[in-house]
């Protein structure tokens, strides 16, 4: 399986497909982050790419496995993220 795509090398491609310099292409790797992680709560989509999704947990009833014991976990906040169609599309093929 080959290796996942660095910062450095994804910054990299990005600057060589628009012509610009590697510290730009890693200027709007950072600038995308923030943005997400700013606006996270309002949903964030990257088109083509999916979406980050605030999502609220319920409380529930769990078991702890090293005892077996029921354990009340409570609701929680957590961050999701949604594949969207078309990168689901690409990367498997249509069906």
């Amino acid at each position: 399986m080959a290796k996942p795509l660095s910062k450095s090398q994804l910054a990299a491609a990005i600057a060589d497909k628009v012509g610009l310099t590697k510290k730009q292409g890693t200027q709007i790797l950072d600038l995308v982050a923030e943005l997400a992680y700013k606006h996270a709560k309002n949903t964030f989509t990257l088109p083509g790419v999916g979406k980050l999704v605030l999502v609220n947990r319920k409380a529930r009833l769990g078991r702890n496995p090293k005892t077996g014991e029921t354990i009340q976990i409570p609701a929680k906040k957590v961050v999701k993220f949604r594949v969207a169609k078309a990168a689901k599309d690409a990367i498997l093929g249509k069906k």
